[in-house]
């Protein structure tokens, strides 16, 4: 990764005249000579890394290590109220919209889309001094935090919070928006009308099939038939009476769901794993095979993993805050630190993929997890590179950039590539000469060196 990219990114996340610009707005700041609100917000999401204590205390240690000027630690916490919540808010809005407008890599069978959007939910629980405001599904308070990843661009590109008790399916709506998207969901966002709403706005999508829903087969593209069925017969059925056996080998069928006028002619794809066979509705043409299809199905992981960053690196479900607006401040701090951990690994795949399609890579990756490490311990540093100008401020971001692509670089992904990094083409072993090609130039070395 080049110093110039990582300056970038830093700097159009989290820049000083936009933070202070909002920060004026919304009365954060009364006397900026004693708190500089840019370098405080900064603390705050670098903050979300540290290990030790609440992540009020640690935003506090981390700004004044920074070499701000003194202020008694009860003025900042007194800082975390809702004016700074809503500056916080309005900055992760600001980092969501840089990350929906990067360049996406979708290779292979994940091309053709604009982007594949995965969405999911994740349960934070909160101080029991907020349960009346914020109740969990217990005894207890919580708050839920609805999340919108870009596969494209391995980061958020939205997210919203609710009460822990509110259903997902409600938090997600298709709409024009989504024209030429892709999304991946559980079941728990399954139903006929999103389907539907897919359909009518052109939004390609995989989702598991809900037990209790019919299928009805009408055909049957890639599949053995060990019997004649009636065109219209239960998925269920054929199944069961071994009509369609499932000995090991891919299905691929067209079949309706729903009834009457509202049904929904769609393609199903039954795909073998050791656990049984896992079904899957989606509207993807027959030209992306049928173990394609639920190779597609499993990138929806991703999601997944970009929560474990936000509770295990960013420590997403450790807030100490004792109101509701400080809480919603400390999480929106951690994912925007999430954001930027996912755009800096993005820049770095985008610069150092290979130029054409089928060459090996030849450089790791970064990995997301080492990358918040690193940024974790250059915290101070981070800071400090900011009041830097001219060559000075070159110098320590093209530091800072080869530093993290030396610390941070996936030590696994030949070995364990994801599935997202097999549809790459990433992974397995490196190609090397032969030993009968090395002995015949045994002095090549030398002749290069000379």
């Amino acid at each position: 990764m080049t110093g110039e990219a990582m300056r970038e990114v830093f700097e159009t996340i989290l820049p000083n005249e936009l933070i202070e610009g909002f920060a004026r707005f919304f009365g954060v700041v009364e006397r900026e000579r004693l708190f500089q609100v840019a370098t405080f917000v900064r603390a705050s999401v670098i903050a979300a890394g540290s290990p030790g204590g609440g992540l009020q205390a640690d935003a506090i240690r981390n700004y004044l290590e920074s070499g701000a000027p003194r202020m008694a630690r009860s003025a900042l916490y007194r800082k975390f109220d809702e004016q700074y919540e809503k500056l916080i808010e309005v900055l992760a809005e600001h980092a969501l919209e840089y990350a929906r407008s990067q360049e996406v890599d979708l290779p292979g069978i994940l091309a053709g889309v604009t982007d594949w959007r995965v969405v999911d939910s994740s349960t934070v629980k909160v101080s029991d001094l907020v349960k009346d405001e914020l109740p969990g599904t217990g005894d207890y308070a919580a708050i839920k935090v609805h999340k919108t990843y870009s596969v494209g661009c391995n980061a958020p590109v939205g997210y919203h919070f609710s009460a822990a008790r509110e259903h997902d399916s409600r938090h997600l709506t298709i709409d024009e928006s989504w024209r030429g998207f892709g999304l991946l969901a559980d079941l728990g966002y399954a139903s006929f009308d999103r389907l539907r709403a897919c359909v009518k706005h052109d939004v390609k999508f995989v989702i598991r099939l809900k037990e209790n829903w019919k299928a009805k087969v009408t055909a049957i593209a890639r599949g053995e038939v060990a019997k004649m069925f009636f065109v219209g017969s239960d998925l269920d059925v054929l199944l069961e009476q071994e009509t369609l056996p499932l000995n090991g080998n891919p299905i691929d069928a067209t079949v309706l769901i729903g009834t009457g006028k509202d049904s929904l002619e769609l393609r199903l794809v039954g795909v073998p794993t050791p656990k049984g066979y896992c079904f899957f509705l989606t509207n993807l043409p027959r030209t992306i095979g049928a173990i394609e299809v639920g190779s597609i199905y499993r990138v929806r992981w991703e999601v997944e993993l970009s929560f474990k960053l936000d509770k295990g690196s960013y420590r997403l479900d450790e807030g100490k805050g004792e109101r509701t607006c400080s809480i919603k401040a400390l999480l929106h701090a951690s994912l925007i630190a999430s954001v930027l951990t996912g755009i800096l690994v993005h820049k770095h795949t985008l610069e150092t993929r290979p130029a054409r399609a089928g060459e090996q890579r030849t450089r790791p990756p970064l990995h997301q997890g080492l990358v918040s490490k690193c940024l974790l311990q250059w915290a101070v540093g981070i800071a400090l590179v900011f009041e830097l100008e001219g060559a000075a401020a070159t110098k320590r971001w093209n530091q800072l950039a080869s530093a993290l692509e030396s610390g941070a670089s996936d030590p696994n992904w030949r070995s364990k590539p994801s599935v997202l990094d097999r549809i790459r083409g990433w992974g397995g072993k490196p190609a090397t000469r032969s030993p009968r090609t090395i002995r015949k130039r045994p002095n090549a070395g030398l002749q290069s060196a000379k």
